[in-house]
C-alpha cells in the first residue's frame, strides 16, 4: 500500500445506479486531483463505476492501494443508506463522514447536492467541523454464555422475528437485570442518530444528536408494560430469544449486517468506545434539520428569530426562553 505523507487521501463514496450520481462522483474526483489530493474509492464501488465510465479505472482502491488508516476524510454521494455504507468503510479508521443528499430524506447528509462544489472546496481547505456520534456495540452470546457474534451500529440494532407467521418470546434486560417477557415481532435498540430512521417508524422517541442516550422500542408486542424505553448510555440493553419460543429471530445492525438468532441466544447492546466521526460543514441546529427533513408545519410561530429574521445561536436561544 501507498504510505506517502505528502499527498492526502479522500475517499469517494458512490455507487453506478444512478447517472447523476456518477457525474457528481467524476466533478468530485476531479476537484480532488486539481487541487493535489488523492481521490480513493472502495473495490465495489470501482468496479461499478468503471463499467459505467472508464475514467475512474486509474483512481486509487481503498484496501489494495490506500489503507482505510490513511484516508482524512469520506465523501459520500447518495441518501443514508450510502453514508452508512461509507461509515462502515472507514470504521477502522479515523475518518469522518460527509454526506451529499443525492436522495430524498437524507436525514444523515450534511448537505444537498446543489452545494457540492462548495463543500469538495471546503474540504480541500479543511473549512469543516467534526461531531462524533454514540455508535452501539452488539453481541450474540449462546447458551453458555459465550460470544459468537459481535458488530457495531451507527442507527440500531434490531432483534425481529425471522417468520412472518411465527412471533418471537423476548425478555428485555438493563445491567443484567430482566425487565419484562413478552411476544412480540421484535425490538429495535437505537442511538440518537437512528432515532429518526426506524425507531421513529416504530413509534419511538426522537432524541437529540447531542443526548448520549440509547432507545428501547418493542415492535407490536403482547403486553401492557411494552412501552419505548430510553436509558442512559453507561447501561447494558439485552434482548434474549427464549429457548421454548415458536420462532427464530435474527439480527439486523443499521439494515446492513445480520446473524441469525436461534432459541437462547442473548443480544448484548452497549454504548461502543468508538464513536462515528461525521463532518459538518454548517452548525445548524438540530430542530432545522427536523423541520427542513420532514417538512413539518411552522407557520403561525412568532419566536424572536420570526421577528428579527436572525437564527439564534444555541446560547441566544436558551436566553430567549
Amino acid at each position: 500500500m501507498n504510505n506517502a505523507d505528502d499527498e492526502r487521501s479522500i475517499l469517494v463514496v458512490a455507487h453506478a445506479h444512478r447517472d447523476d450520481t456518477v457525474i457528481a462522483a467524476e466533478r468530485v474526483v476531479s476537484a480532488l486531483r486539481a487541487s493535489g489530493a488523492r481521490p480513493v474509492i472502495a473495490p465495489d464501488d470501482r468496479d461499478a463505476l468503471v463499467a459505467v465510465r472508464p475514467s475512474f479505472a486509474d483512481v486509487a482502491v481503498l484496501g489494495r492501494d490506500i489503507a482505510v488508516t490513511e484516508i482524512e476524510l469520506a465523501i459520500v454521494l447518495g441518501g443514508d443508506g450510502t453514508i452508512l455504507r461509507a461509515a462502515e468503510l472507514v470504521r477502522d479508521g479515523t475518518a469522518p463522514v460527509l454526506g451529499i443528499n443525492m436522495g430524498h430524506v437524507g436525514f444523515l447528509a450534511e448537505i444537498e447536492r446543489d452545494d457540492m462544489d462548495d463543500a469538495v472546496r471546503r474540504v480541500i481547505e479543511r473549512d469543516y467541523g467534526v461531531e462524533e456520534r454514540l455508535a452501539l456495540q452488539v453481541r450474540v452470546k449462546d447458551t453458555v454464555d459465550s460470544v459468537i457474534y459481535e458488530t457495531w451500529a451507527l442507527n440500531e440494532a434490531t432483534v425481529e422475528k425471522a417468520s412472518r407467521e411465527r412471533m418471537l418470546e423476548v425478555v428485555i434486560e438493563v445491567d443484567g437485570r430482566p425487565l419484562s417477557t413478552f411476544g412480540c415481532d421484535g425490538v429495535v435498540i437505537s442511538t440518537p442518530t437512528g432515532s429518526t430512521a426506524y425507531n421513529f417508524s416504530a413509534g419511538g422517541p426522537v432524541i437529540w444528536p447531542t443526548v448520549q442516550a440509547i432507545s428501547v422500542v418493542p415492535l407490536s408486542a403482547h403486553a401492557l408494560f411494552a412501552k419505548p424505553l430510553v436509558v442512559g448510555p453507561e447501561h447494558a440493553v439485552a434482548i434474549e430469544v427464549l429457548e421454548h419460543t415458536n420462532g427464530t429471530g435474527i439480527l439486523w445492525c443499521d439494515g446492513r449486517r445480520s446473524h441469525d438468532l436461534p432459541p437462547g441466544a442473548r443480544v448484548v447492546v452497549r454504548r461502543s468506545d468508538r464513536p462515528v466521526r461525521l463532518a459538518r460543514l454548517h452548525p445548524a441546529q438540530f430542530t432545522d434539520r427536523l423541520v427542513r427533513k420532514f417538512r413539518l408545519p411552522v407557520e403561525g410561530w412568532r419566536g424572536p428569530a420570526a421577528i428579527t429574521g436572525t437564527l439564534p445561536t444555541q446560547a441566544s436561544a436558551e436566553l430567549s426562553l
